[in-house]
């Protein structure tokens, strides 16, 4: 490295610690009970429960990324949508296939050790084949199915330790969930009784308990024949209803059910009919329709959607979970749910041990634009005038801001100068005509995590740019319904976006030339790694966003990358397969990557 460039970065790293920012706590390095601590490890989908994906490791850095080659390459055989994080522990690689196989691997090797075969419980799936990942702890792995089963497996052969339906008395009764505390002991009929539902998230393993919630809740269409390459499907009256999503947390050990929380409000789901969102954008809607309708529609939260759809975050030491929701359901049908759909489109953070709701912050009051709150919460400190840092919370989301909250509180500190373009008809209400407006519905920040990195305070965002319409037709009840569309003549793109949460301005910013659907990884040797949908696995340099190397791998790099070390060689590996949906090409490798012997 020149030596004027060295002396800017250790300036650099001087300034920020004198900031107080440079900082790692124990959240970081801590993993999932039963797992060895090691940063050597990559054993939690966030790499600990702050979901930071922040590395330690440095022996890849700025100086040596450009020798950075592939060491093994192992090729699971199954084509679809491939969104998986592996997780390492203990010198072992576990990843999750689309169709909810389990693959165990020598990490520094890609040698198969073995693998699960899952048998689906039905061939018509309500939301797709795709898993974002496993959980690790107390000897087993933890994994919510596309057919809706939570499932233990021995870590050690992959061999089933319990296989349980999700399942829910969709009734809102206590009694009722009671009745499923322990669904492993019901009989098929019973079973069949019940709602199912499914899952993509990779669990999280706390305390002796799983936590994991359940996505797919606002699809009107079958998930499956949209991830045949039709997203269009999404924004349609279909032949589902919409379901009410929860997050639950079930007994590692045992598997019973021990809390459930649902993210629609079985009372106050209409919440204050609020015109404008926390900071002051207007939101169009017809507040004298909406109250009109309340009676009528009294029950809309019993099918009102705010699906899960990544790992939640945890801070052990104020014993609290935190997770984003998804829009409220019918998506197409808001004449349906009057009033702000609690808690949909929301920042949740409940009670660790009884799943009471701490505090909330809903982003986006009767969302009718898609702007789900899907990617992880991320959890830092934020250095202050105080003796103490902020416990702050981050929350990229589909809207195109990046939100800062004191997670304490959950008060508001700030929101970021936006990351994709925000155009004038953002919060529009749709017209016969129809509005084309940005973020759409699969625009801003989506499911893939942001990384945060402990040295230069920033967080760092893949996102897109890709408009959807919404247009209005007549339903068939006489009123009208709002119909979304992606629009494939519209140009599309992707930004990856380092931003300051102390002050939310952009430090840099890269655009790519189709929209990002990764995920970030930060590591101590100034680098972030992130995939790009044309094939491309990139590392920049974490402090200007200079790309320093690049690999093709043939199919689009839509997961996040991890990083972990084997004897004492680091590795970063990635899933290169693609996207169904988007039509970004596929594969169904995984790559570990390290330096050049």
């Amino acid at each position: 490295m020149p030596l004027a460039l060295k002396f800017l970065r250790s300036s650099f790293w001087a300034f920020l610690l004198g900031l107080g920012m440079y900082q790692v706590n124990a959240i970081d390095v801590d993993h999932a009970p039963g797992v060895q601590k090691d940063p050597a490890d990559w054993a939690t989908y966030g790499n600990g429960y702050a979901n930071r994906r922040y590395s330690v490791l440095d022996e890849i850095h700025v100086d040596n990324v450009a020798r950075l080659v592939p060491k093994w390459i192992y090729q699971t055989g199954i084509l679809g949508t491939f969104p998986t994080n592996p997780i390492v522990s203990n010198g072992i690689m576990y990843l999750s296939t689309p169709y909810n196989h389990v693959v165990a691997l020598d990490a520094a090797t890609g040698k198969l050790r073995w693998r699960y075969t899952h048998q689906m419980s039905t061939e018509k799936l309500c939301c797709g084949t795709h898993n974002r990942g496993i959980a690790i702890g107390y000897g087993r792995l933890y994994m919510i199915t596309a057919d809706g089963r939570l499932i233990a497996l021995d870590a050690t052969n992959g061999e089933i330790v319990w296989d349980i339906p999700v399942i829910d008395p969709a009734t809102g009764n206590r009694s009722d969930l009671e009745m499923i505390r322990d669904a492993q002991s019901l009989t098929p009929e019973a079973i069949a009784e019940y709602t199912r539902f499914a899952g993509n998230m990779a669990p999280v393993v706390f305390d002796r308990k799983v936590f994991v919630g359940v996505s797919g809740a606002g699809y009107t269409a079958v998930m499956d024949e949209a991830d045949t390459g039709n997203p269009s499907l999404l924004g349609r009256p279909g032949i589902r209803r919409g379901q009410r999503a929860f997050m639950s947390a079930y007994d590692a050990v045992s598997g019973r059910l021990i809390w459930r929380w649902y993210s629609t409000a079985a009372h106050g789901w209409e919440g204050e009919y609020a015109e404008r969102t926390f900071f002051n954008d207007n939101l169009h809607r017809d507040i004298v329709q909406e109250r009109a309708n309340t009676e009528k529609y009294a029950d809309a939260w019993k099918t009102g959607g705010g699906s899960i759809y990544s790992s939640p975050s945890i801070d052990p030491s104020l014993g609290l979970i935190y997770f984003g929701t998804g829009n409220a359901a019918p998506g197409y049908a808001e004449h349906k749910r009057p009033g702000d759909n609690l808690y949909t489109a929301s920042l949740i953070a409940l009670d660790l041990a009884t799943g009471k709701l701490s505090w909330y912050h809903q982003i986006t009051p009767h969302d009718i634009w898609g702007y789900d709150v899907a990617a992880p919460p991320v959890l830092f400190d934020i250095a202050s005038t105080e003796p103490t840092p902020i416990r702050a919370v981050g929350q990229a989301s589909k809207s195109g801001w990046l939100y800062v909250f004191d997670r304490v509180t959950g008060k508001p500190i700030r929101r970021s100068k936006p990351f994709v373009p925000i155009d004038d008809v953002m919060f529009r209400r749709p017209t016969q005509q129809g509005i084309v407006h940005a973020p759409g519905a699969a625009g801003g920040a989506n499911w893939p995590p942001v990384a945060h990195s402990s040295q230069t305070g920033w967080l760092y965002i893949a996102a897109s740019h890709r408009p959807t319409r919404l247009h209005v037709e007549p339903g068939e009840d006489g009123e009208p319904v709002n119909i979304l569309s992606f629009v494939d003549t519209i140009e599309s793109w992707g930004t990856f976006t380092a931003i300051d949460p102390t002050n939310g301005e952009i430090a840099w910013q890269t655009k790519t030339n189709q929209p990002l659907v990764s995920g970030s990884t930060a590591t101590a040797g100034g680098l972030v790694f992130y995939g790009q949908s044309n094939g491309d696995f990139v590392a920049c340099d974490a402090l200007n966003g200079e790309q320093l190397w690049s690999f093709n791998t043939g199919a689009g790099v839509n997961a996040p990358p991890i990083s972990y070390q084997i004897g004492g060689k680091q590795f970063i590996a990635v899933a290169a397969g693609g996207h169904r949906l988007f039509q970004f090409p596929l594969g169904n490798a995984v790559i570990a990557f390290g330096l050049a012997d």
